[in-house]
């Protein structure tokens, strides 16, 4: 594992570092393979391929999705999130979504309203919970899918997509979930939660490189590609592909970067959700203890970690969200992110739109005495 000079925060945005079997897995895939996955017969390519399958098979394994082949690869998170949206949204159409939203979601169904798709957005309360019957309550006889994320990149907060799933099958509505910040750190069972539609990226709770992520689609969903092209497959046809992953799969996947994804949540399956969950907890329980005491400091969300992930967003009083973050930073090498963190909606819902908030993540390589050092930074600064 890597020694670093700072005290990396952030592991909301992006998980670092990462296991050592991660970068491995990159670097032997790019001396030793290279090859691109489905274009040929040859003997690398088949490596390449198979690369991917065990990918497909591993994540299928983790949110117990019966059909490894209906998880496509796409290039993040947010692009899983357009596929599935405008993949099935068409005028006339109604979206339910929560208050708590990322622009990952937020803006594609902004996008979708000008061209005929309505959207209510249930409030959920300050500290960024939500009650699943206010879901319900929403519900149209036009309503064609209900998305929302499973838990908050700004309060942490987790949802309870569990009954909102139970909502959404009783009335036959789509239900996509967003596991941005839940994948490879909370349990996610496809079936368990009646979850339609699963997104996920790779480079935060997986362990995995950036530019990864994928999209999982339930047998008999009719969802329309966002692009279309080479898929190595029925290459004689000029009609798309319609059998999974190739509807949804155009183009070179970025091989190296999934071959490092399956690293990562090899690492998950080694070490055990219910370890890396616990470990996160504790760190979070003296993170809101600690800054109980800081003078002036106002935190958001649950405070509870049992309700929330290892996120918590803070304010000092009389004091500039981004000053902080940048004191944290040059001054005691602790990096944090401040501002809007691409989600207004969260922010206008827990009241700090005008003012925005700091933001500290620990993951799983953080220790306690990193844990100590940023309590007693954050201390500091709120004395001067």
């Amino acid at each position: 594992m890597l020694v670093l000079d700072i005290i990396y925060m952030d592991n909301a945005a992006t998980t670092y570092p990462k296991p050592d079997s991660v970068y491995q897995a990159v670097d032997y895939f790019n001396r030793f393979l290279g090859a691109n996955p489905g274009r040929g017969s040859n003997q690398q390519t088949l490596k390449a391929g198979s690369v991917l399958l065990e990918a497909r098979e591993k994540l299928a394994s983790l949110f117990n999705i019966g059909e490894s082949s209906r998880i496509a690869f796409t290039l993040n998170i947010t692009d899983a999130l357009n596929i599935g949206l405008k993949g099935i949204l068409r005028p006339g159409d109604h979206i339910i979504t929560t208050s708590m939203e990322h622009n990952a979601v937020a803006r594609p169904v902004f996008s979708l309203t000008k061209q005929g798709v309505e959207w209510t957005a249930v409030n959920c309360h300050p500290d960024g919970t939500l009650d699943p019957e206010d879901i319900g309550k929403a519900v149209k006889p036009n309503t064609k899918m209900i998305c929302m994320l499973h838990a908050s990149n700004l309060t942490g907060t987790i949802m309870p997509i569990a009954e909102v799933g139970k909502i959404a099958r009783e009335h036959g509505i789509i239900f996509m979930i967003d596991t941005a910040q839940t994948a490879g750190v909370l349990p996610i069972d496809v079936e368990a939660h009646n979850i339609d539609i699963l997104t996920f990226t790779g480079h935060k709770g997986l362990l995995g490189p950036q530019g990864t992520g994928g999209i999982y689609v339930r047998p008999g969903i009719d969802i329309k590609p966002l692009r279309e092209g080479g898929t190595g497959s029925l290459s004689e046809y000029l009609e798309q592909p319609e059998v999974m992953p190739d509807l949804l799969e155009s183009g070179t996947p970025n091989t190296p970067g999934i071959a490092g994804l399956l690293a990562g949540v090899q690492f998950i399956m080694d070490t055990g959700l219910d370890n890396i969950r616990k470990h996160e907890q504790k760190l979070m329980d003296m993170l809101i203890t600690g800054l109980k005491e800081v003078p002036g400091i106002e935190m958001y969300g649950p405070l509870d970690v049992e309700k929330q992930t290892a996120v918590l967003a803070f304010n000092i009083e009389d004091m500039d969200c981004g000053d902080v973050a940048l004191s944290l930073d040059y001054e005691y090498g602790i990096i944090t992110r401040s501002g809007m963190h691409c989600a207004p909606l969260a922010h206008k819902t827990i009241g700090t739109l005008e003012k925005g908030a700091c933001r500290l993540s620990p993951g799983y390589f953080t220790t306690e005495e990193e844990i100590e050092k940023v309590i007693k930074a954050i201390y500091e600064i709120a004395k001067r």
